[in-house]
């Protein structure tokens, strides 16, 4: 497991910040950072799952403050 904190490009349209980390395990990434979008719907106050911006992205919205991305290495 490799943690990695200042590597980050704008695929994920994110600006670092101290709260934000990505890991790597092998092909996949897990990306989490604080959520700072404005949704047009009602969010799950537990956990909301969604496809992300780009393809091939999972993204959970945890306790709607923690945004994790789920996808594949580059």
């Amino acid at each position: 497991m490799t943690n990695l904190e200042q590597s980050f490009d704008t695929r994920f349209a994110v600006q670092f910040s101290p709260s934000t980390f990505l890991m790597r395990f092998g092909r996949r990434e897990i990306f989490v950072c604080k959520d700072f979008r404005n949704r047009q719907y009602q969010v799950n106050p537990v956990i909301e799952c969604s496809t992300g911006v780009q393809a091939g992205h999972l993204e959970i919205l945890l306790f709607r403050k923690w945004l994790v991305i789920l996808s594949k290495a580059r």
